[in-house]
């Protein structure tokens, strides 16, 4: 039995319990993307164990068509699955163990050293010999059900008996060497970098699964068949995503140098929205609402790149004379220097060749953005210059000597309107329910909107993670399957304490959802800082849909003039 849920205002849920039906119904949602048959705003899809998550243009009205749509397709999937079969002819006929064509997938072979870390406990724990653990991993094959927590990341699905009812290890390891092959879960992975981890390491491969220079990047997709071999000799996969990179060059004389990074400097530009199925994490901005206005006031296409400052910016010296623009979450919310002068933000400010720009405190919220007539240009990493800090994709904080490069110019505004302060007003952060059903009374719900929460210290770009002062929430016990995650989720670990999801999240999660906040609040969530205090305020879908458009509305608005004006001068 498929079910189809909202999540948030900005994506759908579809569970539909089956791998192989989940990846029927992906492709499908791809295709129709593709062809442009799909309803208006569809955007596309993260896949999850037995689920898809399908991201909307939230902006965008189209009714009760989606969750019509979708259910159609689950139902379309379910019936295909049940028809085909994993016999012989099928399998000549292209179609393995998902239902999925060979056209779109394929059989992998991976090589596989067999000297892990935990081999030997591995086998003590089975009753087994080593050989017969390495027979048992290469002995079946195993298919990518789905891609996740890191780039290229696999969760290999068809494990025999014994090594399947594995479970993760007490203590998770600081760094897990990129190319290790383990087992957890459940599952089998290639650790495509280095990365922090809980798995069996039984091996490891030379095989690279990811990089983020070459399209598709990941190896492998969601529906491939994946063998493993043993093998004598194994080198170290490359970890490019790991490597401390120089300063940054600039070509021509339109750049900016850095002379003091500032606390934590992110270029972020509109992200990577449509690879959650390769285990790309979106990035982009914190506050996309900041960004789109200082790039407005400057004159730049709404995704260009900007800096993302957080609590206190850099130093930069002009190599030209340049338009800036700099906002914070409210008026007046950043100290902004040029020469060492007190100068405005919120308006677009001359900069000559020469001068430097200090960009001070942010006073007002956690972060603000530095946009640049003509945009900044950096390196794209997997089709982007936004860098995230779950992956490492991106050119990662600014440095002492970077140079950032400027495109041309666009003709810049003049100043931003005054608006309302959410945050100077202590408003709540609305939200919509689910999409995961904590208790059929609503009283986990309850308790979240009843309650006052403290954000920890602790909390960063991944997620902002909550405190109550006398509340802790109850999750179910039996917890989900790893799920697609939408930036909002309001995720419930084990210990009772939200974790709200930002734009650098892992693609999957296996936290239940109970709330996902509404993505006209997004901005005002990415400026939350050590200590403040949230509280929650579930609203409808309707009131989530008006808000987001007159938001839309009011930020057309709130950019006023052409540059020069008395005020931007």
């Amino acid at each position: 039995m498929s079910r189809v849920v909202p999540f948030g205002d900005g994506g759908w849920l579809v569970e539909v319990g089956d791998v192989g039906v989940a990846h029927r119904v992906a492709d499908a949602v791809e295709e129709a993307v593709r062809d442009a048959t799909a309803p208006a705003g569809v955007l596309g899809v993260t896949i999850g164990y037995g689920s898809v998550v399908v991201t909307v243009d939230a902006t965008v009205d189209p009714g009760s068509e989606p969750e019509a749509w979708l259910t159609g397709l689950a139902s379309t999937a379910s019936t295909a699955s049940t028809a085909s079969t994993a016999s012989t002819a099928a399998a000549d006929a292209g179609v393995g163990r998902s239902g999925r064509r060979s056209a779109r997938t394929s059989v992998v072979e991976i090589p596989v050293v067999f000297d892990g870390d935990d081999l030997d406990e591995v086998a003590a724990d089975l009753g087994r010999s080593i050989g017969d653990v390495v027979d048992l991993l290469t002995g079946v094959d195993l298919e990518v059900a789905f891609l996740g927590f890191a780039p290229g990341f696999p969760y290999l699905v068809g494990l025999p008996d014994p090594l399947a009812g594995l479970s993760r290890r007490a203590t998770p390891r600081v760094s897990v060497p990129a190319g290790s092959v383990a087992v957890a879960g459940g599952y089998a992975a290639v650790y495509p970098r280095s990365t922090p981890g809980g798995w069996n390491l039984l091996g490891r491969t030379g095989m690279t699964l990811f990089d983020p220079q070459v399209p598709p990047y990941a190896r492998l997709r969601a529906g491939d068949t994946v063998r493993f071999r043993a093998a004598d000799v194994a080198l170290t996969p490359g970890d490019p995503v790991g490597v401390r990179r120089p300063p940054l060059t600039a070509e021509g004389h339109r750049w900016l140098r850095v002379l003091d990074p500032g606390l934590f400097t992110l270029v972020q530009d509109v992200g990577r929205p449509s690879l959650g199925t390769v285990g790309v994490p979106v990035a982009g901005p914190a506050d996309p609402v900041a960004m789109t206005l200082a790039n407005r006031l400057v004159g730049n296409p709404d995704g260009s790149a900007t800096l993302e400052v957080t609590a206190r910016g850099p130093s930069l010296a002009f190599g030209a004379d340049l338009h800036l623009a700099v906002v914070g979450a409210s008026a007046g919310a950043v100290d902004l220097r040029v020469d060492d002068r007190p100068a405005p933000t919120d308006v677009v400010v001359p900069v000559r060749a020469g001068q430097v720009v200090t960009v001070g405190a942010v006073r007002s919220g956690l972060r603000a953005y530095v946009a640049v007539a003509g945009g900044l240009q950096t390196p794209q990493v997997v089709g982007s210059q936004s860098s995230d800090v779950l992956s490492g994709l991106g050119t990662g904080p600014l440095v002492i000597g970077d140079h950032l490069g400027v495109g041309m110019p666009g003709r810049p505004h003049g100043l931003l309107t005054s608006a309302h302060d959410a945050l100077a007003s202590g408003d709540p952060i609305r939200v919509l329910a689910g999409p995961t059903v904590f208790d059929e009374a609503g009283r986990e719900l309850g308790a979240l909107v009843a309650s006052a929460w403290e954000v920890g210290a602790d909390s960063n770009r991944i997620g902002v993670r909550l405190r109550g002062t006398d509340t802790l929430l109850h999750p179910p016990l039996a917890g989900i399957p790893s799920t697609g995650m939408l930036t909002g989720a309001i995720q419930v670990p084990p210990d009772g304490a939200p974790i709200v999801l930002l734009p650098d999240h892992a693609t999957v999660g296996g936290y239940p959802v109970i709330a996902t906040v509404i993505t006209a609040d997004l901005g005002r969530l990415g400026q939350l800082r050590s200590g403040d205090v949230v509280h929650f305020e579930q609203v409808s879908s309707a009131t989530a849909r008006t808000a987001r458009i007159e938001q839309e509305r009011e930020m057309t608005h709130r950019v006023k003039g052409w540059f020069p004006t008395e005020s931007g001068t």
